[in-house]
């Protein structure tokens, strides 16, 4: 990306319900299973009429707490970059999308900013769709529409869709 950006923007997961979900998830999947190896391998109490052996605690135990985590790491480290420039439109999800994708002006038809229904429409936020109408949007519900000259759909989900609109209508690459 050498041409010059006119605009940026980086989002993440900030939603609390994403969060108090997660960590929900992780205390219901964990905390039976560290209690089960407190009782079992630390206090020497055998649990159930057919107790697991102690490594057999370990294991699920392990397996209990480390699932969960990665899930939360992977909602950590997910961050949708936007950059609009001279020459086009660059994009990418991490971690998923470690290189941009670059939608030169010259390969899209249509480029606007619209309101959407990312449930109705996209089944909900993430890298969503199939076929020619995909969705890249971690959160709200205003996206950069965009169609290439084959057909093909992308909504780019934005947090500042008043910003994008004027950058779009200021450096002329506005299409509806």
């Amino acid at each position: 990306m050498t041409d010059k950006t006119l605009y940026t923007e980086s989002q993440r997961f900030k939603q609390i319900i994403v969060w108090v979900l997660l960590i929900a998830i992780f205390i219901f999947v964990s905390t039976p299973q560290i209690y089960i190896l407190i009782k079992q391998v630390f206090l020497g109490i055998p649990v159930g009429n057919r107790p697991m052996s102690n490594v057999g605690v370990w294991v699920v135990t392990s397996v209990s707490i480390v699932i969960p985590l990665l899930v939360i790491q992977l909602f950590l480290l997910m961050k949708l970059e936007t950059k609009i420039a001279e020459t086009g439109i660059y994009v990418r999800y991490l971690p998923f999308q470690m290189k941009f994708k670059f939608y030169s002006w010259s390969d899209l038809s249509k480029c606007y900013v619209r309101q959407y229904n990312p449930v109705g429409e996209y089944g909900g936020w993430g890298m969503k769709g199939m076929g020619k109408n995909k969705a890249l949007n971690i959160s709200g519900n205003n996206g950069i529409q965009l169609e290439t000259n084959d057909g093909n759909k992308l909504l780019i989900g934005t947090n500042n869709p008043d910003e994008v609109t004027n950058v779009l209508h200021k450096s002329g690459h506005w299409k509806e």
